[in-house]
């Protein structure tokens, strides 16, 4: 007769200490909020950074070349986007890595805001980035005629790529991994 081996029983002090470490470890979570509402600020201060640009803006559209009309509202969509680049970070970032946000009762809760994974918080974001180096880009070449340097335009055009390409590759990483943006 063969002697069968005892069932393993996990050590109770041991199973407690894995609990206690989990527990620290999951609850950890909670220390991204505070970069999060450190975010709402920085939304905040987008906001009077637009307010400003939009009263200089107003103030100096009438004696304004269409050129200047142009590179202005170009700034003004260049902080809109910046505004919504942080938007999505803390929407998508709380929800995806602190707490799922509960809307609610509120009927014009944007349907993407619980609903961008990991993966589509990256290709949102380097979205959002293309475009406004794309901004940055076009503004440079609007002005081309008052200060033209080329190192600084080839420069611009070469980050610009980068962040294009870069944008492309990590799109056709996920749809070949099978991620198609988290929606």
């Amino acid at each position: 007769m063969t002697e069968q081996p005892a069932p393993y029983r996990p050590n109770p002090m041991l199973k407690r200490l894995e609990h206690g470490i989990e527990n620290v470890l999951f609850n950890s979570r909670w220390l991204m909020a505070p970069f999060y509402l450190g975010l709402v600020g920085c939304l905040a201060v987008m906001l009077f950074k637009f307010f400003k640009k939009l009263w200089e803006f107003i103030l100096l559209a009438p004696s304004a070349s269409e050129n200047d009309i142009i590179l202005g509202a170009l700034s003004l969509i260049d902080v809109s986007l910046v505004g919504n680049l942080i938007l999505i970070v803390v929407f998508s970032g709380y929800e995806n890595f602190v707490s799922r946000i509960d809307p609610g009762d509120h009927p014009d809760w944007p349907e993407w805001m619980t609903k961008v994974d990991f993966a589509g918080l990256k290709q949102k974001m380097l979205a959002s980035i293309v475009a406004i180096s794309a901004i940055q880009v076009l503004k440079a070449f609007m002005n081309i005629d008052a200060v033209f340097d080329a190192q600084k335009m080839g420069w611009l055009v070469g980050v610009h790529l980068v962040f294009v390409v870069s944008t492309l590759v990590l799109a056709l990483s996920d749809r070949w991994s099978g991620d198609h943006g988290g929606e």
